[in-house]
């Protein structure tokens, strides 16, 4: 149960154990096209169609943005702690300075879960679609190299995670100019998709805008979800439940906004660009979510939407299926940010844990000349790569989805818990409506989190397990508190909310310096 004193989290980011600091060369833009990248990926060209056709219809755009009010809960959230607390590590700092370090170590045993299927996740389905595209062009590659059945290696993963990781290393101008590129391309084949699209929307496919209730189709077995498996019934698609249940589904899509906080060490001023980042690219995501949905259930009646590839299928339906192959562009180019970021805030997470000795001191180390968490992301493209390349990880996505909500719901309650014990905390951005927006983000995110299946939630128990045994074996006593108390810190009382990080850090270091 020790917390970390939020002059403790502060003076972290310093690199005063030597193994160096980030570079603070991100502003509000960059955080927001981090957003768009991560969020932005195939749930706008999949979720739409199967969302709509199975429990929605055409008031699926009810049910985004219904998503998004939720979601956007759970961002308020995240924007006060990173605004106060400007330092890597996302979920897990803002736990180690609230809940201790004990409910710190499972959320960022937690994240490490997320962020890594994630990136091996993308990285398999973006070969899948590579190879698709190169098999249109007449170019094959080798059965053994290919990913599919029978083969060695998925070559195409595994050299995607190397490239990106290489990227990510030399960090600066580089990676964020190849990470705008991308996005840009990714937002531009969105809005071709909405534009050319608004041309072959029938008002007739509007209606009924909210089709009648009907009993949905139910799993059974370890798919089936926990709260199906408490509550045995029978569950309703369409008519006002199904628009809720149909907003539960397309949540998934939102998640990943919550990486722009992992960023929050290399913003030049974290009090007002990392709110900006936050809501910033959820509320564009949003915008474009909505869209697609109006426009894809405009171009052909939902009943007949495909679950696969409702877009391209959309558009052969009205005569165009040229559009298909611009939208298979667009997915591979997308994929790429969604699994570059992944990388990145996974090794932010591994950087803040390292520090404080949780896990080895060697993964805090910064690159004397590019300011990049060199070795932890060596660390991880090693894993990430022999996790595309040789293993099948389809059935563990939805460990993503479970990680990242819990880590919604304990920073949720971390910014309760804050106000309560540091009411005197500079916050540059607050909550509205404490504790019930925090409250409504936390119901949301446990609701989501129990209709999820039983098989995921035994895999999640399994992991957590296994990281509770390292944390007994290795972090507790290890752990750069385990041995001696906090030095006494001076009061964050009369420190104005423009005061930079750096400045209150070297104050807190030099109290500390005093003190021995």
């Amino acid at each position: 149960m020790r917390v970390k004193s939020v002059e403790q989290v502060l003076s972290s980011a310093e690199g005063g154990d030597g193994q160096g600091r980030l570079r603070r060369d991100q502003g509000w833009f960059d955080l927001v096209v981090t957003g768009v990248g991560m969020v932005l990926g195939t749930g706008i060209f999949v979720f739409t169609g199967q969302v709509a056709r199975q429990m929605a219809g055409p008031s699926v755009a009810v049910s985004f943005i219904l998503a998004a009010v939720v979601c956007g809960c759970a961002a308020l959230c995240y924007a006060e702690l990173a605004s106060a607390l400007p330092v890597a590590g996302s979920a897990y700092t803002f736990t180690y300075a609230t809940l201790g370090e004990l409910a710190a170590w499972v959320i960022g045993w937690a994240l490490m879960l997320e962020l890594t299927l994630s990136a091996c996740v993308v990285a398999v389905g973006w070969s899948g679609y590579l190879q698709s595209l190169l098999d249109s062009a007449g170019i094959h590659l080798p059965a053994a190299v290919s990913g599919g059945d029978g083969s060695f290696v998925n070559l195409p993963a595994v050299l995607l995670i190397l490239l990106l990781v290489g990227l990510l290393i030399r960090g600066g101008t580089l990676s964020k100019g190849a990470t705008q590129v991308l996005v840009a391309v990714k937002v531009a084949v969105v809005l071709f998709v909405i534009v050319v699209g608004a041309f072959f929307v029938k008002a007739s496919n509007y209606s009924p805008f909210v089709p009648p209730a009907a009993p949905a189709e139910t799993a059974s077995g370890v798919h089936t979800p926990l709260l199906q498996a408490l509550l045995p019934g029978t569950p309703s698609a369409f008519g006002v439940t199904g628009i809720i249940t149909a907003a539960a589904m397309v949540f998934v899509a939102y998640i990943g906004f919550d990486v722009v906080a992992t960023s929050a060490e290399e913003t030049r001023r974290p009090q007002r660009d990392l709110p900006i980042g936050l809501l910033g690219s959820l509320l564009i995501v949003t915008v474009l979510y909505v869209a697609v949905s109006l426009v894809l259930t405009g171009m052909q009646s939902y009943s007949r939407l495909s679950v696969e590839a409702p877009v391209a299928e959309a558009f052969k339906a009205v005569g165009h299926p040229v559009v298909g192959a611009v939208i298979s562009v667009g997915v591979v180019v997308g994929l790429v940010t969604v699994c570059m970021v992944s990388i990145r805030g996974q090794s932010r997470v591994l950087l803040a844990m390292s520090r404080d000795r949780l896990l080895p001191p060697a993964f805090a180390t910064v690159h004397p000349r590019y300011a990049t968490p060199h070795r932890s992301l060596m660390a991880l493209g090693v894993v990430m790569a022999v996790l595309s390349g040789f293993v099948d990880i389809g059935v563990l996505a939805d460990l993503v989805n479970i990680g990242t909500l819990f880590a919604f719901v304990l920073v949720s309650v971390g910014v309760i818990v804050l106000r309560r014990t540091r009411p005197d905390l500079p916050r540059p951005f607050r909550v509205p409506l404490v504790p019930l927006l925090p409250g409504i983000s936390f119901a949301a995110c446990l609701y989501l989190m129990v209709n999820l299946s039983l098989l995921t939630w035994l895999t999640f128990a399994i992991w957590l397990a296994a990281g509770l045994l390292l944390y007994v074996a290795y972090g507790r006593r290890r752990s750069v508190f385990a041995r001696q108390p906090a030095s006494p810190v001076p009061s964050t009382a009369d420190i104005r909310t423009d005061t930079p990080v750096t400045a209150v850090g070297s104050a807190v270091g030099a109290a500390a310096a005093r003190e021995s």
